[in-house]
């Protein structure tokens, strides 16, 4: 299971850190994405991080602003949000590949999501 949290109402330019908390598995292998849907739009992948490649990937609207970070000892991963734009909007979700492949994995476990919505 995969629990998301730390969403909220935040004003443009502001912070936000999401947290993706595992249970019942492990992260510290897995290949671990965030991903976001905002009403009406498909779903976009915002960052995948990938330990078998020691690395992260980001798409290019993402423009150095986002950052995920894991902590094993918590078997969390961390989205941390900088300069959010109203365009930012939208549920975010954490998704888990526990095979550890490379970016862009094979999920095989899903969050619930948390709201974020960026407005003055």
């Amino acid at each position: 299971q995969l629990v998301e949290s730390g969403g909220g109402l935040v004003q443009p330019g502001g912070s936000l850190r999401l947290s993706c908390i595992a249970s019942g598995f492990t992260l510290e292998h897995a290949t671990v994405a965030w991903f976001r849907q905002a009403p009406g739009k498909e779903p976009e992948g915002v960052s995948c991080s990938s330990t078998r490649e020691g690395k992260e990937k980001y798409p290019d609207f993402v423009e150095g602003r986002f950052t995920t970070s894991r902590d094993s000892s918590k078997n969390t991963v961390y989205l941390q949000l900088n300069s959010l734009k109203p365009e930012d909007t939208a549920r975010y979700y954490c998704a888990a590949d526990t095979w550890g492949g490379s970016c862009p994995g094979v999920y095989n476990r899903w969050g619930q999501g948390t709201q974020v919505t960026v407005s003055s």
